[in-house]
């Protein structure tokens, strides 16, 4: 586990991590770059940065092929708070990336159940995801992986809890109108990318980060399972970093530290020791 907790910067952190990527993997029409995205809050500044370096001709979409995590049931492409429409109007459409190299779950599938297997096969045609980055739950949620769900799942149809309702409620007129369940990628096909990368902001995701970092591994807190992916990413701002131990934050502080000197102003609790 790698896990940075910064006093700024986190979004362009995982920005020039996510276009260091691709370019290291140099993509092509026949061996496309997969990666995976979240939609929210969370992931919208690092959106905003990837468009600013494709604007700067840093790193090209054209051969990456996209698998979003989730979406709600019930609402179709062109209704405004479904996640394809999010990600066409905060991502897609500001930069080369071929429509047809886009793939998000079909929120009005007639037969869900198909279309979960769909999307694992869709996965696994395409050599599975070589990053999935994501954000996280205030209850330790990824994707709508809920408290207790079942650390092996795959694509399936989730109830949402009242809590997530809750915090997706501000993307609705009320949290009436907000859908009660979606299709969404499972623990388990997360846990199937080569690389997991997890931004966590704000002070309501201090307590996920702190089961994330610290805790056991445990359905209830499902971003808990990630400790045990051999690449996976943690990074966080100040705020979200607000309920880890000192010591904890100093150790990852200094191994940072050594790996990348020129974090070392951001990164909290750095010691030389």
């Amino acid at each position: 586990m790698r896990f940075l907790a910064l006093k700024r910067g986190a979004d362009e952190w995982v920005c020039e991590y996510i276009v260091g990527k691709i370019n290291a993997f140099a993509p092509s029409a026949e061996r496309p770059f997969v990666l995976g995205l979240p939609t929210g809050g969370t992931p919208l500044a690092v959106y905003q940065r990837l468009i600013e370096a494709y604007r700067q001709g840093r790193v090209s979409f054209k051969y990456v092929v996209t698998i979003n995590m989730d979406e709600y049931l019930g609402l179709g492409a062109e209704h405004p708070q479904s996640y394809r429409y999010f990600m066409q109007e905060n991502f897609f459409k500001w930069v080369d990336i071929l429509p047809e190299n886009t793939h998000i779950p079909d929120g009005l599938a007639e037969d869900v159940e198909a279309e979960a297997k769909r999307y694992e096969q869709l996965i696994a045609d395409l050599g599975g995801v070589q990053l999935f980055f994501g954000g996280v739950g205030s209850d330790g949620h990824v994707a709508f992986n809920e408290a207790g769900s079942s650390l092996g799942s795959r694509t399936r149809v989730k109830t949402l809890t009242r809590q997530t309702l809750a915090d997706n409620a501000r993307f609705f007129d009320s949290m009436e109108e907000v859908p009660k369940y979606a299709l969404t990628v499972g623990i388990e096909t997360i846990m199937q990318a080569r690389e997991v990368l997890i931004l966590a902001k704000g002070l309501a995701k201090a307590l996920a980060v702190e089961q994330a970092v610290e805790g056991a591994v445990n359905a209830l807190w499902p971003i808990t399972r990630f400790q045990c992916h051999e690449r996976f990413i943690l990074v966080c701002d100040e705020a979200a970093a607000g309920e880890l131990k000192f010591k904890t934050l100093r150790y990852f502080a200094s191994t940072e530290g050594q790996i990348n000197p020129q974090l070392r102003e951001d990164l909290l609790c750095y010691s030389e020791d």
